[in-house]
């Protein structure tokens, strides 16, 4: 981090090796312009699992989720504390269905309740 970030994901949408179902891409591209938009911010991956905080971001926030909403509540409940955020390319190669993927439409749309939620109300 180099004292340059409070926070940084890895994106994968910043290394053009990266593949993904179109299906998911779509969904994470749309929950990422939600996210910029209500937070004023300019991410390309927040669905991201690559995620590294200095200890003063992190430390007193209680999460609340158990589920994939844990990435829209960590990171709005960062942007809300101020964080500086930076986002790093990585690879990423996508897992189909039957590979163990388990992220379903259902999880998008509380994806999208998680953002609003933290964002006006906790």
């Amino acid at each position: 981090m180099d004292g340059e970030a409070d926070v940084v994901y890895g994106s994968r949408f910043l290394n053009e090796k990266s593949e993904f179902m179109l299906l998911s891409k779509l969904a994470n591209k749309f929950l990422t312009f939600i996210t910029n938009l209500l937070y004023n911010v300019r991410l390309t991956d927040m669905e991201t699992c690559y995620k590294a905080f200095k200890t003063e971001f992190i430390k007193g926030i209680q999460i609340k989720s158990n589920r994939f909403d844990f990435e829209p509540e960590i990171t709005a409940k960062v942007l809300k504390k101020g964080a500086k955020l930076k986002e790093l390319p990585i690879s990423y190669n996508a897992r189909e269905y039957d590979e163990g993927k388990k992220i379903t439409w259902k999880d998008g749309v509380g994806a999208i309740l998680a953002l609003v939620k933290f964002r006006f109300f906790d």
